[in-house]
């Protein structure tokens, strides 16, 4: 996660807006899209901060781009703008989405395996490490990786769970080399 003050601060008052609308799950899904526009087009974040473009004229092309978003979005990138803080847009979105998923007792996960999970396996896991981790549950992202052999690796922050196969041989062997 983003270790930017600016960021958090942004973040928490978008946060704390959202919620007495009851609209955090909303914000958060739109803010994702908002990062894929700024992550997806790079410049996009330097059009915005060219000196010769005045800031109405900058708040135009933010309104075009961003016309269906939720008006907390827009107002808060209007607020990013004119305070020269939308180099901070990505680090915003991923503090929105950690202090979100604090508050709902989520977690983000990255599960490496050699085969597709079932919606049930994947119940199964996030049941089994939300309950390790002092969280409700987790939302997976999973991802293929025939390198493993066989078994799970389980990516939470910045932890890692390794039950794979090619983890264990790989334990073993530094285990073996050590004796």
């Amino acid at each position: 996660m983003s270790k930017s003050i600016v960021a958090s601060r942004y973040a928490l008052a978008l946060f704390k807006a959202a919620e007495e609308k009851g609209q955090v799950n909303s914000i958060q899904e739109e803010l994702i899209e908002v990062k894929a526009v700024f992550k997806d087009n790079p410049k996009l974040e330097e059009l915005l901060q060219l000196p010769r473009l005045s800031t109405a004229k900058k708040k135009d092309i933010l309104a075009q781009l961003f016309k269906d978003a939720n008006p907390l979005i827009q107002n808060t990138l209007f607020v990013l703008l004119e305070k020269q803080r939308l180099s901070e847009i990505l680090n915003f979105v991923d503090e929105f989405i950690s202090i979100a998923n604090d508050a709902a007792g989520i977690a983000d996960a990255v599960v490496y395996s050699t085969h597709a999970l079932t919606e049930q396996e994947k119940a199964g896991i996030s049941s089994a490490f939300a309950a390790k981790i002092g969280k409700q549950s987790l939302r997976i992202e999973h991802i293929i990786d025939s390198s493993l052999i066989g078994g799970i690796r389980v990516q939470i922050g910045n932890r890692i769970y390794d039950s794979s196969l090619s983890g264990k041989l790989n334990r073993l062997q530094r285990n073996l080399i050590k004796s």
